[in-house]
């Protein structure tokens, strides 16, 4: 059992620090290239911080044959990526870290609850789901609305962008590091993470077999924990740069990739519809995740002027307190997959 464990620790630890160097040179081609760091907080950076949920599903599911291990970790990215804002309204400062971000937010929030509804009505539909072949008729769908969710936080966010950028041009300069240096650098690190997200499923079923804890919950909560270590660090170097809309931007638009990662997953499973083969209880996590992130779109809408408990405003708490829930509520059905 401790040799699992320590693999799972070797991994976690191969994903924090290639993760956060991925999102340095990540930031420094966005400089040296002129895309814009608005850019890639809202977008770019959100696909590249879900790079293990992507490699982690696809052997999941194209290799090891655990569905339940590659949804658990898309599920639970999603919850664990809603969590984060807790901790970053604990090193924003006296203010909660909602009161003075961009409603802009909202948008791709809005886009979020619409494809983590989708996949979790699908999950309960189950074997219901009409397909196309052998994919289910959700993954064209999803598709379809994140190329629309993208296309319109795009231009929602064009006319500020110049403005976002010009800021952050003056918090951060790469001028000792050459473009090709950080493509080098961030194609290794990228490949780091690669291998280390691949053996992460075969980690957790064998975890899920010695601790009896089910496919679904350790999927969910240590996966899930693992492979959101970037969205960790990204989010916490952008607050320290004072980047506050990039790494706000950058939790929302990894929740959409997620569920797109969802629609790859089951284009790389030939056996049907990804999700008419995997437990009703990942659906929980579902509709958690819509919760939270619909509690997130009031603290953009209210914006609290002040926390109210250990550095924490109301909505930070809430979405802790859903967080918490959620991992009770995959504990109490642990047995069932």
């Amino acid at each position: 059992m401790w040799i699992i464990w320590l693999e799972f620790i070797f991994c976690s630890l191969v994903i924090i620090i290639c993760g956060t160097m991925l999102s340095r040179y990540g930031d420094v081609i966005a400089e040296k290239t002129g895309l814009g760091r608005a850019w890639i907080g809202l977008i770019l950076m959100a696909s590249v911080t879900s790079l293990p949920e992507l490699i982690t599903g696809i052997s999941s599911v194209a290799i090891a044959d655990t569905p339940n291990i590659a949804l658990g970790d898309i599920m639970g990215s999603c919850v664990f990526n809603l969590s984060i804002i807790a901790l970053m309204d604990i090193l924003h400062g006296k203010k909660p870290i909602f009161s003075e971000s961009e409603r802009g937010h909202i948008l791709s929030a809005g886009f979020g609850i619409i494809l983590i509804s989708i996949a979790s009505i699908s999950i309960l539909a189950n074997q219901n789901i009409p397909a196309i072949g052998y994919i289910g008729i959700y993954t064209p769908l999803i598709i379809l609305i994140y190329a629309i969710g993208v296309r319109s936080v795009f231009f929602f966010e064009k006319k500020r962008i110049k403005e976002f950028v010009g800021d952050m041009a003056q918090t951060i300069q790469y001028g000792h590091i050459t473009t090709k240096e950080a493509v080098v650098k961030y194609a290794i690190n990228a490949l780091f993470i690669i291998v280390a997200a691949a053996w992460l499923p075969f980690i957790g079923e064998r975890l899920a077999e010695e601790t009896g804890l089910g496919k679904s919950f350790i999927g969910t909560v240590f996966i899930a924990l693992t492979t959101s270590l970037p969205e960790v660090a990204v989010s916490v170097s952008a607050l320290k740069i004072g980047a506050t809309d990039m790494a706000i931007a950058n939790l929302f638009g990894s929740n959409m990739f997620d569920i797109l990662i969802l629609a790859i997953d089951d284009i790389f499973y030939a056996k049907g519809p990804l999700l008419a083969h995997v437990s009703a209880n990942h659906a929980v996590t579902g509709f958690m995740a819509a919760l939270m992130t619909g509690i997130a779109v009031i603290g953009l809408i209210y914006r609290l002027e002040k926390k109210v408990f250990m550095r924490l405003g109301w909505d930070a708490v809430a979405l802790l307190l859903a967080y918490l829930i959620n991992i009770l509520l995959l504990y109490s059905l642990r047995g069932r997959v």
